[in-house]
């Protein structure tokens, strides 16, 4: 008997509609810049997880009032999603290499939007910690495509730029969040730290559906390696946890260094079984080219330095004597000068310097910046020009290491290579807030004014990284194996 190949379109027009990416419009893709449009949209899931990122900790004093649980209970609800996060960025680009880098970005927004709807009405502790899980879930699949989308629709020679709007979004959700977070919590309740995401959800999918490009170029596979996936997450989350208990949680020693020997087992396991499976969930070829190997340890420094400013900052200005909202003030400046570099930075410097030679002089300022942070006084005016210079150098580097990393991994691979940085990303946020907790920790017996410099110390140590990292990278901008133009569709 001849199979059937032909379908009804009545009958199978959702079906299509949740698998199937849909073309834009001819208006759209007619347009000559029709790819800032896809940028732009993207921008929406940039500002929306740094907002999210930076406003939660604003609810944990309401949290712990409501569910009357303790500090460290309700920390599981940043700890929960951050561990989530980072363990699925490189599967969700993978999957997002195979089925289409649109298709899981819009399923992560879905994802990401009801969840925040469900986490505003959890009934408990626990279950709000259950639906941060699922919220990370969507993040990790937004994040790891964001990065792909703009590469893949931007042309090579605007990468550059685009990275550095889509970054500038970031840094504008961490500058606000506090702003935000407080007004929410103090006016509406905790609750809307979460609502607050839905209306942006919405106009999000709305606009990508009909804004981004379809995807060009996938790298299909015969089935997902779950095995890759639950080593993945077994080294990441233990590596996370065993860092969050050196830094000062009461834990016992022996339980930390249980912690890292569970990360560094599994991390070898991991590798071994990428090397050994037909269809890797990480082509471990990729870190063995320089750009990626270099940048992604330029990234995870960069991330280290831009977060770890934000826990020393308010601990320092307010042992001093300043105010809680002067603090805040204090530390827009460092999101401000990032979001100012990411914006205006290919405007102000020579068209010439390639993106190695931009990363060398974002990591130089950004180093001399936290070099003087350990030695000059710890005043409101030193530090919020400090911490300005610090932005304007991380906003140079960023957009520049990032653009490098993705112009060298092939455009099938451009979700493999979004989850890379952005799981960077991740651990480099999580090791900033980690080192500069356990410095104030460490020194706590010296007074803060020690421990401060401690921390400025550390922070000058990673930017002394960053500064190789961008040294040992490839010295030209040429585009990397396969590199896809901008979409057309």
């Amino acid at each position: 008997m001849t199979p059937r190949t032909t379908r009804s379109p009545a009958r199978h027009r959702w079906p299509d509609v949740l698998t199937v990416e849909r073309a834009r419009p001819k208006a759209v893709r007619s347009r000559p810049n029709a790819w800032w449009l896809a940028v732009g949209t993207v921008c929406f899931g940039a500002f929306m997880g740094q907002l999210d990122a930076s406003i939660v900790t604003l609810a944990y004093g309401g949290l712990r009032t409501d569910f009357r649980a303790s500090l460290a209970a309700v920390e599981w609800v940043s700890l929960a999603y951050l561990l989530t996060l980072v363990a699925l960025l490189v599967p969700a680009g993978r999957l997002a290499d195979a089925h289409g880098r649109k298709l899981l970005y819009l399923y992560g927004f879905a994802v990401f939007t009801l969840a925040s709807a469900a986490c505003g009405l959890a009934p408990s502790l626990q279950a709000l910690v259950g639906f941060r899980v699922v919220q990370a879930a969507g993040a990790a699949l937004m994040q790891a495509n964001s990065v792909a989308l703009v590469t893949t629709s931007a042309p090579r020679e605007w990468m550059r730029s685009a990275l550095g709007v889509q970054a500038a979004a970031q840094a504008l959700g961490l500058a606000l969040g506090p702003t935000v977070g407080g007004a929410l919590v103090s006016t509406l309740g905790w609750r809307w730290v979460f609502w607050v995401n839905v209306p942006v959800g919405v106009i999000a999918l709305v606009s990508g559906h009909y804004l981004l490009p379809r995807t060009r170029a996938r790298t299909k596979v015969a089935h997902f390696d779950w095995a890759g996936l639950g080593l993945l997450a077994v080294a990441t989350t233990s590596a996370l946890l065993g860092v969050s208990a050196a830094s000062g949680l009461p834990v016992p020693g022996w339980g930390v260094g249980l912690l890292f020997a569970a990360a560094a087992v599994s991390g070898w396991g991991f590798v071994r079984r990428q090397r050994r499976a037909a269809a890797p969930l990480l082509d471990l070829a990729l870190l063995r080219v320089r750009a990626v190997a270099f940048g992604l340890a330029g990234a995870l420094s960069g991330y280290l330095v831009l977060f770890g400013p934000l826990v020393l900052v308010p601990v320092v200005l307010t042992a001093r004597g300043s105010s809680e909202l002067t603090a805040g003030l204090v530390l827009t400046a460092l999101p401000a000068g990032f979001a100012l570099a990411a914006t205006g930075g290919d405007r102000l410097l020579p068209h010439s310097l390639t993106d190695r030679g931009r990363c060398l002089a974002g990591a130089g300022v950004f180093l001399l910046a936290m070099a003087a942070m350990a030695v000059v006084p710890q005043g409101v005016a030193w530090t919020a020009g400090l911490l300005a210079l610090a932005g304007l150098g991380l906003g140079t580097f960023t957009p520049a290491n990032n653009a490098m990393i993705m112009a060298a991994v092939p455009a099938r691979s451009s979700g493999t290579g979004g989850g890379l940085v952005n799981m960077a990303r991740g651990l480099g946020t999580a090791l900033g807030v980690a080192l500069v907790t356990l410095a104030l920790h460490l020194a706590a017996g010296s007074g803060t004014e020690t421990g401060a410099r401690w921390s400025a110390s550390i922070l000058a140590g990673v930017s002394a990284v960053a500064v190789v990292s961008a040294w040992l990278g490839p010295r030209g901008n040429g585009p990397g194996p396969e590199r896809a133009v901008a979409g057309s569709t």
